[in-house]
């Protein structure tokens, strides 16, 4: 009798792959929280204000900002450069990334060059990009594309690297072609692997792009913060890095949103 009743009981499901459960208002109340209680250690005196001006005086800022049509200067001139750079540098290092992956040639004589200029912090080539681009929008430009061309052929050839050999001899074994193989298999395979770089060349960008308008920019959004920074305006310099929060916020959920459409099949 037992048996039977164990027999008729259902078996929860336990094959969820151990995927995230969405819990979306975490993050917003986490956010609020921390805001919360640094604008209230401000105003009780435990925050100075020369040292961390409170929330609403860099909102406060900000919407002087808006109110004065710089903001969409600043950002406009910034976005401009970032989308540039980060393009350029991406499908520039998508492809070398491809091509060591695919030939033994350009492995032996790019892999060691991407090996030993990684490394090198990007800023400090930021004055010989101003020597050889100028101070205006090419050397600015060169630094964004120049960071986040080498995070990207790394893991793009590292994603080329992990596809699982045994579904390419298999599809040799089917005859296709070279070309499909790449197509169909290696280029998605290796996916998993280059959209997360994305992720990581999005946050080079802008950190570059802050250092390169702290240069002879008249706007952008690091000019504005390094001119705050001169004035010890300490609320506009925080109102500067929220601006840039908020961009990094945005690049990071267009890039989740990519992984989402091109790794569905993951799921």
């Amino acid at each position: 009798m037992a048996e039977t009743r164990d027999a008729g009981r259902t078996v929860p499901f336990r094959g969820g792959g151990f995927l995230p459960r969405p819990l979306g208002i975490v993050g917003p109340l986490v956010f609020l929280a921390v805001i919360g209680l640094w604008e209230a250690g401000c105003r009780a005196g435990l925050i100075p204000p020369l040292v961390l001006p409170a929330p609403s005086e860099a909102l406060a800022a900000l919407s002087h900002l808006v109110e004065t049509g710089l903001l969409w200067k600043h950002v406009g001139a910034s976005l401009q450069r970032l989308v540039l750079g980060w393009t350029l540098g991406t499908l520039i290092g998508m492809a070398v990334g491809v091509s060591i992956g695919l030939f033994s040639l350009a492995r032996a004589g790019l892999a060691p060059v991407v090996a030993a200029v990684f490394p090198i912090p990007k800023i400090a080539l930021l004055p010989l990009f101003v020597i050889w681009f100028g101070i205006g929008e090419g050397s600015k430009v060169a630094t964004i594309l120049f960071g986040t061309f080498f995070p990207t052929v790394v893991a793009t050839y590292g994603g080329v690297d992990n596809v699982d050999r045994s579904l390419i001899r298999m599809a040799q074994s089917f005859g296709l072609s070279w070309l499909s193989i790449v197509r169909k298999i290696i280029l998605p395979g290796a996916l998993p692997a280059i959209l997360p770089g994305f992720r990581i060349s999005a946050a080079i960008a802008i950190v570059l792009l802050v250092a390169a308008e702290m240069i002879g920019a008249e706007f952008g959004i690091g000019a504005y913060i390094l001119l705050a920074g001169s004035l010890m305006a300490m609320d506009e310099l925080i109102a500067g890095v929220a601006i840039l929060s908020v961009l990094g916020l945005t690049v990071n959920w267009l890039i989740a949103r990519a992984e989402r459409f091109l790794l569905r099949w993951r799921l």
